[in-house]
Protein backbone atom coordinates (compact mmCIF):
# COMPACT_ATOMS: atom_id res chain seq x y z
CA UNK A 1 0.00 0.00 0.00
CA UNK A 2 1.25 3.45 -0.75
CA UNK A 3 1.44 6.26 1.71
CA UNK A 4 -1.60 8.09 0.31
CA UNK A 5 -3.73 4.95 0.44
CA UNK A 6 -2.89 4.46 4.13
CA UNK A 7 -3.70 8.08 4.93
CA UNK A 8 -7.00 7.91 3.10
CA UNK A 9 -7.97 4.68 4.85
CA UNK A 10 -7.03 6.13 8.28
CA UNK A 11 -8.90 9.37 7.69
CA UNK A 12 -12.04 7.54 6.59
CA UNK A 13 -11.88 5.07 9.46
CA UNK A 14 -11.29 7.77 12.09
CA UNK A 15 -14.16 9.87 10.74
CA UNK A 16 -16.83 7.20 11.24
CA UNK A 17 -16.44 7.10 15.03
CA UNK A 18 -14.14 4.06 15.04
CA UNK A 19 -17.13 1.77 14.58
CA UNK A 20 -19.16 3.22 17.46
CA UNK A 21 -22.58 4.66 16.73
CA UNK A 22 -24.08 6.53 19.65
CA UNK A 23 -27.57 7.92 19.52
CA UNK A 24 -27.94 10.92 21.77
CA UNK A 25 -30.82 13.21 22.60
CA UNK A 26 -30.33 16.87 23.27
CA UNK A 27 -32.65 18.67 25.65
CA UNK A 28 -32.96 22.45 25.59
CA UNK A 29 -34.98 23.60 28.61
CA UNK A 30 -36.33 27.11 28.55
CA UNK A 31 -34.43 29.16 31.10
CA UNK A 32 -35.61 32.70 31.75
CA UNK A 33 -32.84 35.26 31.49
CA UNK A 34 -33.19 38.08 34.02
CA UNK A 35 -33.19 41.59 32.66
CA UNK A 36 -31.09 43.97 34.73
CA UNK A 37 -31.18 47.71 34.30
CA UNK A 38 -28.24 50.05 34.71
CA UNK A 39 -29.72 51.45 37.93
CA UNK A 40 -30.09 47.99 39.46
CA UNK A 41 -26.47 47.16 38.64
CA UNK A 42 -25.27 50.47 40.08
CA UNK A 43 -27.16 50.11 43.35
CA UNK A 44 -26.03 46.50 43.77
CA UNK A 45 -22.39 47.44 43.11
CA UNK A 46 -22.55 50.33 45.57
CA UNK A 47 -24.10 48.14 48.25
CA UNK A 48 -21.39 45.50 47.72
CA UNK A 49 -18.52 47.98 47.84
CA UNK A 50 -19.93 49.58 50.99
CA UNK A 51 -19.31 46.28 52.79
CA UNK A 52 -15.63 46.19 51.81
CA UNK A 53 -12.99 47.56 54.16
CA UNK A 54 -11.33 50.88 53.37
CA UNK A 55 -8.35 51.26 51.10
CA UNK A 56 -5.09 49.99 52.56
CA UNK A 57 -2.26 52.47 53.06
CA UNK A 58 0.06 53.08 50.11
CA UNK A 59 2.92 51.63 52.15
CA UNK A 60 1.13 48.27 52.37
CA UNK A 61 0.24 48.30 48.69
CA UNK A 62 3.85 48.98 47.74
CA UNK A 63 5.08 46.17 50.00
CA UNK A 64 2.68 43.55 48.62
CA UNK A 65 3.27 44.75 45.04
CA UNK A 66 7.01 44.35 45.63
CA UNK A 67 6.46 40.81 46.92
CA UNK A 68 4.41 40.01 43.85
CA UNK A 69 7.02 41.50 41.54
CA UNK A 70 9.82 39.52 43.18
CA UNK A 71 7.76 36.36 42.88
CA UNK A 72 7.00 36.96 39.21
CA UNK A 73 10.65 37.73 38.51
CA UNK A 74 11.64 34.43 40.10
CA UNK A 75 13.62 35.94 42.96
CA UNK A 76 11.16 34.40 45.46
CA UNK A 77 9.17 31.22 45.27
CA UNK A 78 5.42 31.72 45.72
CA UNK A 79 5.18 29.79 49.03
CA UNK A 80 7.88 32.02 50.53
CA UNK A 81 6.16 35.17 49.29
CA UNK A 82 2.85 33.91 50.65
CA UNK A 83 4.39 33.17 54.05
CA UNK A 84 6.12 36.56 54.23
CA UNK A 85 2.98 38.41 53.14
CA UNK A 86 0.77 36.49 55.55
CA UNK A 87 3.10 36.96 58.50
CA UNK A 88 3.41 40.67 57.73
CA UNK A 89 -0.36 41.04 57.54
CA UNK A 90 -0.80 39.23 60.87
CA UNK A 91 1.81 41.37 62.63
CA UNK A 92 0.41 44.63 61.23
CA UNK A 93 -3.20 43.73 62.05
CA UNK A 94 -2.13 42.80 65.60
CA UNK A 95 -0.46 46.17 66.03
CA UNK A 96 -3.53 48.00 64.72
CA UNK A 97 -5.76 46.16 67.19
CA UNK A 98 -3.45 47.03 70.10
CA UNK A 99 -3.37 50.69 69.04
CA UNK A 100 -7.16 50.81 68.76
CA UNK A 101 -7.57 49.12 72.15
CA UNK A 102 -5.10 51.58 73.74
CA UNK A 103 -6.95 54.54 72.24
CA UNK A 104 -10.28 53.34 73.70
CA UNK A 105 -9.04 53.14 77.30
Amino acid sequence: MTKTAKTTHQETHAGDGAGLHLHMRTVHPSVPIPYLTKEEMTTTARAATALLPGRPPAKDLAFYAGLGALTMAGALEWPVALAVGGATWLVRSGRKEKQQAGART
